[in-house]
């Protein structure tokens, strides 16, 4: 006992050599009473496991984001259901919640990425601050050299919040018109009626016609002679009309009763008549061909004329003038040696 003594009186009195935050040091030194082995289990064991536990703890941070984010992108989708279901609509809803949702899980991830990086290199002593400094400067550089990205990424994102327009719209763009075949943040894709594909920027995007939004208009402007009764055409256009809106082919396509609006203009050759029709979305054009149609083959029973340009042309010839009269003497003069030759004959 005599001899251990001091040997032990040296252990308690040796300093220790781990910081009051390390654990894992603190608890070997307890043990062993080892400065080389209390150091090395920070390194075997203690920087690992705290390396672990950020990652898990980022790892859960981000379930419990996105698992958020879903419930609010369910909610989204449903929305408030009226009495009638409008399965467009809903699917347009449900479409822009995805796409967000999407956006909004990838900022999350990469935002924790960053975190639990960051936290992971300072837990391994590496000095951040001018990791940091760095960051800024190389994201500030990237801000002016992706500033088309940048405005494209913005532009699609509030597409997708006001709901501008979606697949399957009919939208003019400027530039480009046709059908909308997908949109994402960075571009719209649409094909126009001659079967062209237009990728275009959101971010070029200045303004937006959509022509298929909740509801259409199909105007048809009929062109009568100045002879006809423009009391009896308008009668005649509102019993047409009419007869589209009672037909049950057309119960699900024409909304409202249409509208006969009257005279529209007046042409050189043809008096204007204008019919509108509000019609479901993308159903303006059939609709508007099939009253064109009907009106047609009504005028020809009513015998209401549909008049066609016509045009008095006058064309003045000077050289055939003067060449007129020469060419008449020759024909003259050919006529009476005919009449000679046969003579002698």
């Amino acid at each position: 006992m005599a001899i251990w003594a001091p040997a032990a009186l040296v252990l308690s009195l040796a300093s220790n050599p781990c910081d009051s935050e390390e654990q894992i040091c603190n608890v070997a030194w307890d043990w062993f009473h080892n400065e080389h082995v209390a150091r090395w289990s920070t390194i075997v064991i203690g920087k690992p496991l705290a390396v672990l536990s950020l990652i898990l703890l980022g790892w859960i941070s981000r379930w419990i984001l996105h698992r958020l984010i879903d419930r609010l992108a369910s909610r989204a989708e449903k929305g408030v259901l009226p009495d009638k279901v409008d399965f467009t609509a809903t699917d347009r809803r449900a479409q822009r919640a995805k796409t967000m949702a999407g956006v909004a899980k990838s900022i999350i991830s990469g935002l924790v990425g960053v975190i639990v990086v960051t936290m992971i290199l300072s837990e391994l002593g590496v000095n951040i601050a001018p990791i940091i400094a760095s960051a800024g400067i190389i994201g500030l550089a990237l801000s002016f050299g992706a500033q088309s990205l940048v405005r494209d990424l913005v532009s699609g994102t509030f597409i997708f919040l006001e709901d501008q327009y979606g697949v399957g719209d009919v939208v003019d763009l400027g530039e480009a018109s046709g059908t909308v075949e997908a949109v994402s943040l960075r571009s719209t894709r649409l094909r126009d009626i001659n079967g062209v594909v237009w990728h275009v920027p959101n971010g070029e995007i200045v303004r937006v016609g959509n022509q298929s939004q909740n509801w259409s208009r199909a105007v048809i402007d009929v062109g009568v002679g100045y002879g006809e009764d423009l009391v009896r055409v308008q009668q005649v256009l509102r019993e047409i009309a009419h007869d589209l809106w009672e037909d049950e082919d057309y119960r699900d396509v024409v909304i409202e009763e249409p509208e006969v609006t009257g005279v529209e203009n007046l042409a050189a050759d043809a008096v204007t008549v204008r019919v509108m029709v509000k019609t479901a979305p993308l159903q303006q054009w059939s609709v508007a061909r099939a009253l064109r149609q009907r009106i047609k083959a009504r005028f020809d029973y009513e015998g209401i004329e549909i008049p066609f340009a016509q045009r008095v042309v006058w064309h003045r010839d000077e050289r055939g003038r003067d060449d007129a009269a020469p060419a008449d003497e020759r024909s003259d003069e050919r006529s009476r040696s005919g009449r000679s030759a046969g003579s002698e004959g």
